[in-house]
């Protein structure tokens, strides 16, 4: 079970820490809010190749 999902660099995040509960996790949020942005870093965390625009330069 995943119980914690950090993220650096990645598009608008510089750092992000997100401690997970047991059980269902629903992503919700308006148009822009991020949500297509976390689930691309869990994508990377689970190891799939990175777009280059996704990631930060620097």
């Amino acid at each position: 079970m995943l119980t914690r999902l950090g993220i650096r660099d990645v598009v608008l995040i510089d750092q992000l820490d997100l401690d997970l509960a047991p059980g269902l996790t629903v992503l919700t949020g308006e148009t822009g809010a991020g949500k297509s942005i976390l689930l691309d870093s869990l994508g990377l965390a689970l190891g799939e190749r990175a777009a280059a625009s996704l990631l930060r330069s620097g």
